[in-house]
């Protein structure tokens, strides 16, 4: 039995602007984010696209590191040049800039893994075939999130102890005179609660919102693509190329922004408490 065109693609391609069978414009929306189980189903275990695609993901990064660094040279290859670029980015251009070098050097290995992750997973919405950012699904940047959370906590209350940690994460300064309550509260929550929040929230709002325009200039060029409306699918397509592009530049800027803020947070934690 033949696969349903409308399972495998975001919409209907039998569906054009200017016919009389009744078919209307299907923007994207919160189906165009949910998959069928590829293994197992939804009452138990599974593993649908993005699941696969994070495996792969994985893999290749993994792989990449290992075919740059297994046979490593004073004169380094091509290959090799580009992965101690990248290392080197995040080494100097983040950590360093950010913990420092001295407290810094030993986050190195996890920022390079988180940024080089991250990057990855929003790549894969414009790779052909697989065409969706994993990040866009809010369980992957949560999960990076709570790591880079409880290295934070735990960091926090293991260099200053305990009265010391609540004092780092409350903002604590007894200078404020009476406003020192209202700020310890404020800082508490923001620390607290809000800052994984939004750590995790950014990265997946803009991989979503970035993916939603994609499908929506990708689905109009095609429904446009009848009569009259060619002209006007003309204009989605370039838009479609425009927005391309775009996404390539946040795709990297979010995993470069999710790497700095965690490296912020670190940085807070070893920061000795005045």
């Amino acid at each position: 039995m033949s696969a349903d065109p409308t399972q495998v693609l975001a919409f209907d391609p039998s569906c054009h602007i200017f016919q009389s069978n009744g078919c209307g414009f299907e923007g994207p929306g919160l189906h165009s984010f949910l998959f069928e189980p590829l293994w197992g189903d939804t009452n138990g275990l599974y593993f649908n696209k993005p699941m696969l695609l994070a495996l792969l993901g994985s893999i290749i990064i993994v792989g990449f590191f290992w075919a740059a660094f297994r046979k490593p040279k004073l004169v380094p290859g091509k290959f090799q040049m580009v992965a101690e670029a990248g290392y080197d980015f995040v080494r100097r251009g983040i950590v360093y800039e950010t913990i420092g070098k001295k407290e810094g050097e030993k986050w190195v290995p996890l920022m390079v893994s988180i940024f080089f992750f991250v990057w990855m997973m929003n790549l894969w919405s414009i790779v052909p075939v697989a065409q969706f950012p994993v990040t866009s699904i809010i369980a992957y940047p949560a999960v990076l999130a709570l790591v880079v959370y409880v290295i934070w906590m735990s960091l926090t209350f293991k260099r200053h102890g305990f009265v010391g940690g609540f004092k780092n994460l409350t903002g604590y300064d007894k200078s404020l005179g009476g406003v020192l309550p209202l700020v310890m509260t404020i800082e508490f929550f923001s620390n607290v609660l809000v800052r994984p929040f939004t750590h995790a929230v950014r990265l997946f709002a803009n991989m979503f919102a970035g993916h939603t325009l994609l499908l929506l200039f990708t689905i109009a060029s095609w429904y446009m693509l009848n009569g009259i409306g060619i002209a006007y699918s003309g204009v989605s397509f370039v838009m479609v190329i425009v927005m391309t592009g775009f996404e390539l530049f946040i795709q990297a800027v979010q995993a470069y922004v999710f790497v700095l803020l965690a490296c912020v947070f670190i940085q807070g934690a070893v920061a000795e408490h005045h």
